[in-house]
């Protein structure tokens, strides 16, 4: 039997199974029984390592479901194996890093409790919203980036003098980072955020290098599409040509996909790390890397 188990969680059954079959371990799935008042059971499939278990699960809408969902694998591995990694390819809760208004909860504190009183002995994640969230952890986190796996995408369209741009200035580091691999250049909009209503302005005047251009728009999530729409509708006015989204997490939330579309976006290019229509980029090498 394999030293190492991959315990699945139903949010990233198709993942868990190629990062198994990569690095050779035993894949143990987890079935789920739902309730008429809405609480979870779940049964394990499957023969869990005495030596190391790792549990993967993406903490994606319905995220408080899933998050108990993680939570619950991760005890039962403990119960079973000296050592539980886990890897959450969509990390929920990561934007409430901080208190950006008086009297909010900072979630990601709460978060590192539970993972640590749940059994983890390390989190990996990948390209999470904010670092900052990870610094609550008093176990071991990693962070892995997906820009490269997107990037060799995109390498294989044919683009035209393409711009890397980032919608934000938060994303400049991820730009410049994307741009690198691609070996091409990049610029941040600048955009303001009304933290109480969370309508989105671009800053921005006008910009000479994007016309003509195909633009790549990288972002690390798209949720609703609202920076993305604004970003692309500001760009389409500077006489860009195409307009590709690239991000790791695609959320796509109340038709998000269709209004992203309309605005001018020829094509969304997401990761596998939230299954869906525009998954089109498998990162399960990338975690298998992570994971040995």
């Amino acid at each position: 039997m394999s030293q190492i188990s991959i315990i699945s969680g139903k949010t990233s059954e198709d993942l868990a199974k190629k990062i198994a079959k990569k690095i050779k371990a035993n894949l143990v799935k987890s079935e789920i029984r739902i309730f008429p008042d809405g609480e979870s059971k779940i049964t394990l499939i499957g023969t869990i390592s005495k030596k190391r278990s790792i549990v993967i699960q993406s903490i994606f809408p319905p995220v408080d479901t899933n998050l108990v969902h993680i939570l619950s694998l991760i005890t039962k591995a403990k119960e079973n194996s000296a050592q539980v990694d886990v890897v959450i390819p969509y990390m929920g809760y990561a934007r409430q890093d901080r208190e950006f208004l008086p009297g909010e909860i900072v979630t990601m504190k709460v978060l590192a409790k539970l993972f640590k009183g749940a059994g983890a002995s390390k989190i990996i994640a990948i390209d999470i919203h904010s670092l900052i969230g990870l610094k609550y952890f008093s176990i071991k986190t990693e962070n892995v980036t997906a820009i490269p796996d997107l990037v060799k995408y995109f390498k294989k369209l044919s683009l035209k003098n393409p711009l890397i741009v980032s919608p934000d200035q938060g994303g400049k580091k991820r730009a410049k980072e994307f741009a690198k691999e691609l070996d091409s250049d990049y610029i941040a909009l600048e955009k303001i955020r009304d933290r109480k209503t969370g309508k989105v302005k671009i800053k921005t005047k006008n910009l000479s290098e994007v016309e003509n251009r195909d633009l790549i728009l990288v972002d690390d999530m798209i949720s609703t599409g609202g920076s993305i729409i604004k970003a692309t509708q500001f760009l389409k006015k500077q006489k860009s040509k195409r307009i590709y989204v690239a991000c790791t997490h695609a959320l796509l939330m109340n038709n998000a996909e269709k209004k992203i579309r309309k605005a001018g976006v020829t094509s969304i290019i997401s990761t596998n790390t939230i299954p869906g229509k525009t998954s089109k980029v498998d990162i399960s090498n990338t975690i298998a890397k992570a994971i040995m």
